[in-house]
């Protein structure tokens, strides 16, 4: 959730810290620190709000040093204020920046006061400084104060921890939340994502659950959770500094949007050929498990359980192979029925999803045939810890509403699909069309782009609504349920999707002549069922919105707005192309209502609390 910067180097770190918080803002941007150690003492400003506060701060009163931390938060104890920002410290000694969340800070707090610490905030934060000043004065350096210290922490967090008295080592530890090393020559960095680390360097170490680390300007030491001195593979960045700036679009939300053509091909690309799914686009051994699979269980929070839903009918129209889907956070607790050959996968942007990776991890002792994600970030936890991967190669997605995140996980599912059918009895004619159809979409993305216009002019008609409703039938209920969420996301518009058919059990009820009524009509076998469920939204006066295949017969009258796709769409390529004009007529609609399109209140990009 939260974004966090560290550097020790001979220069100035004040501005590689601020230029790490700005590209970790999509992460949270509730308030913003920054804490170095300049002649001799801790230094810190913190503001709330966004980073640009944090930087107005600096410009009035500079730091300036050769150690620092920095974090960019998402509130989860206590509210967005000055107090409860991090850096967190303890009598001007200790300095944290955490992500996660500790649950027994409360009963380690309450200690605490009893040995007469003081807390200025209400976070769980605090009780980390607090606790690592007090071990070390029972004796010891640094290092060992931060081991004692997180023996005794429950819950998940990343720490990275800076002494006043001993500046030129950073010390971080892993436990459910990401943190990578940076390597530079005579100096090093540290944060919680790759990203804010692109401008100074492409070398990366990866710390692995459990993992401590010592950094400093000429070396890099870890040790294990069994405190063996371990080494870490080095990795190189294939991301380009470039990759997360907004460049010609006014949000990156839109940039997102208009990158979905290349990042879909790219998700394609090589994992095709005559004709056919490769196996080895899903790893060593996968031709294995997806020969054995006679079930599949797939586990995901917000979009990417929509793409999961998504997939559940492919799977099943296509490989005739039972597939359930879940939320990641209601999965782990309940008691699962794991069935026969069973493949568990997950699905997630960031990799970092505290309930998707909980659940991978549940899943490895409940006798799965095997875990597989689908995901975007290569060293990412749920790549590392599922025995077969299937990276969608989306790039960086900065902006909180996913999109092109979307759209290329469902890219994913459809080659599983095919390749997963392929063993229960697809044709092979039939898998070369399917593949055939994979590889028109980023032409055909490139086609419904060009809607942007006409989509931007009927968003005028919600600007000054405060409820929408979409429907879907089949597979486009889902679709359904991704636009209403983009829609609530970054409008603030109150939307919710249902699947056509249910309109006359409920929903009905809401609709009259300020309802705006969302839905896409593709040519398939629904399109009658769809038309009469229209109908009765028209009778109680419910404005529709249809975006509609060329080939369907649907007419603009009064009530009926309908938006015509640029060429006929076949069903399995429908859920991605008819997503992008609700991905459009979102993003317009948050436009014009004045709201930020890419940070929205109370959300933050990668979900790593519970």
């Amino acid at each position: 959730m939260c974004g966090i910067v560290g550097a020790v180097a001979e220069r100035n770190v004040v501005p590689i810290l601020m230029e790490g918080l700005r590209r970790l803002e999509y992460r949270g941007y509730d308030s913003a620190g920054i804490a170095v150690v300049d002649g001799g003492s801790l230094q810190q400003h913190r503001r709330v709000g966004k980073v640009a506060r944090l930087q107005a701060a600096l410009d009035e009163a500079p730091l300036r040093a050769g150690s620092g931390i920095a974090h960019t938060r998402w509130a989860t104890h206590g509210v967005p204020s000055e107090c409860n920002a991090h850096p967190h410290q303890s009598s001007d000694t200790i300095t944290v920046v955490h992500n996660g969340i500790i649950e027994n800070h409360l009963e380690l707090k309450a200690e605490l006061i009893d040995l007469g610490y003081e807390f200025l905030s209400d976070t769980d934060t605090e009780v980390i400084a607090h606790r690592i000043h007090h071990h070390l004065k029972s004796g010891g350096d640094l290092p060992s104060a931060v081991t004692a210290t997180i023996a005794e922490l429950k819950g998940a967090y990343a720490l990275v921890v800076m002494s006043r008295d001993d500046p030129g080592r950073l010390i971080l530890a892993r436990c459910g939340c990401p943190v990578v090393v940076g390597l530079g020559i005579g100096e090093n960095f540290v944060a919680s994502d790759v990203a804010a680390l692109l401008p100074v360097t492409r070398q990366f170490i990866f710390l692995e659950e459990g993992d401590i680390g010592i950094v400093t300007r000429s070396d890099v030491t870890i040790h294990d959770q069994g405190g063996q001195k371990v080494e870490r593979p080095v990795s190189e960045s294939q991301l380009s500094a470039d990759a997360t700036e907004r460049g010609r679009f006014r949000h990156f939300m839109l940039k997102e949007i208009y990158e979905q053509a290349e990042a879909v091909a790219n998700t394609l690309a090589e994992r095709m050929g005559d004709g056919r799914v490769l196996d080895a686009a899903f790893g060593p051994g996968a031709k294995d498990v997806l020969e054995r699979t006679g079930a599949v269980h797939i586990v995901a929070c917000g979009t990417s359980y929509h793409a999961g839903l998504i997939a559940k009918y492919w799977i099943e129209e296509h490989c005739a192979v039972p597939c359930s889907v879940e939320i990641a956070s209601e999965y782990r607790y309940r008691t699962v029925v794991v069935p026969n050959d069973c493949l568990f996968i997950t699905i997630s942007q960031s990799g970092e999803t505290a309930d998707t990776l909980a659940a991978v991890r549940a899943a490895k002792d409940m006798g799965y045939l095997a875990t597989m994600t689908i995901c975007n970030v290569p060293e990412s936890s749920l790549v590392r810890e599922s025995d077969l991967v299937l990276m969608t190669r989306a790039g960086p997605e900065i902006g909180v509403a996913s999109t092109k995140a979307f759209t290329t996980q469902l890219a994913a599912l459809s080659l599983l699909t095919i390749a997963l059918g392929r063993y229960r009895g697809m044709s092979v004619e039939r898998e070369r069309q399917l593949v055939t159809m994979l590889y028109a979409l980023p032409e055909m993305i490139e086609q419904v782009l060009t809607l942007d216009d006409a989509i931007k002019q009927m968003a005028e008609e919600f600007a000054e609504r405060n409820h929408a409703l979409f429907l879907g039938r089949g597979v486009q209920n889902p679709v359904a349920m991704e636009g209403a969420l983009k829609l609530k996301e970054i409008s603030y518009i109150h939307a919710e999707a249902y699947p056509a058919g249910e309109l006359k059990h409920g929903p009905l009820a809401l609709v009259d002549e300020d309802m705006p009524v969302v839905t896409v009509a593709p040519g398939d076998s629904l399109l009658e069922k769809l038309k009469s469920n229209l109908q009765e939204v028209r009778a109680r006066k419910g404005q529709l919105f249809v975006f509609a295949d060329p080939q369907v017969e649907f007419e603009d009258a009064e009530g009926i707005h309908v938006l015509r796709m640029p060429a006929h769409i076949e069903d399995f390529q429908a859920p991605i192309l008819y997503t992008i004009p609700l991905q459009l007529l979102s993003y317009h609609v948050a436009v014009l209502k004045g709201t930020d399109v890419d940070q929205p209140r109370n959300l933050a990009k990668s979900v790593t609390v519970e």
